[in-house]
C-alpha cells in the first residue's frame, strides 16, 4: 500500500485553514509540546504557546485563499510530510490581501498527525 502524502497534506491544509478562520483556539489538538511555530520573526515552542500566540494576533477575521500547495515526504523511511503553501491572506476588513507562504512539517502520532513545524512568512513589498 503506497502512502498518498498529497492527499494527506490537502486534507490538512483544508481543515487547518478552516480552524484558523473560525476559532483559532481550535487549533489546539495539531500541536504537540515539541511543536515550533515561527510566525514572522517570533519562534514560539509547545501546543499552548502556539495556539497563544495565534490567538493574540491582533485581528479578528481572517480568509486563506491558496494559490499553491507542495508536498513532499518528510524523510527516507518516515510517513512525515512536509507541505508548504503559498496565497492570499485577507485580514479583518482590508480591501487588499496580502501574499503569504507557510510550510508545515507534519508527524504520524498513531493514526493522526501532528505540526511539528509551522513557518509563516507575509510576502510583502
Amino acid at each position: 500500500m503506497s502512502f498518498d502524502f498529497a492527499a494527506l497534506a490537502q486534507q490538512f491544509v483544508q481543515v487547518y485553514y478552516q480552524q484558523f478562520e473560525a476559532d483559532r483556539s481550535s487549533l489546539l489538538p495539531l500541536y504537540r509540546d515539541v511543536s515550533m511555530l515561527t510566525f514572522e520573526t517570533s519562534q514560539v515552542q509547545g501546543a499552548q504557546a502556539i495556539v497563544e500566540k495565534l490567538v493574540s494576533l491582533p485581528f479578528q477575521k481572517t480568509q486563506h485563499k491558496i494559490s499553491t500547495l507542495d508536498a513532499q515526504p518528510g524523510s527516507p523511511n518516515g510517513r512525515d510530510v512536509i507541505v508548504m503553501v503559498t496565497g492570499q491572506l485577507t485580514i479583518d476588513d482590508e480591501k487588499y490581501p496580502k501574499g503569504y507562504s507557510q510550510v508545515f512539517h507534519l508527524m504520524p502520532d498513531g493514526d493522526q498527525y501532528f505540526v511539528f513545524n509551522d513557518i509563516f512568512r507575509l510576502i510583502l513589498g
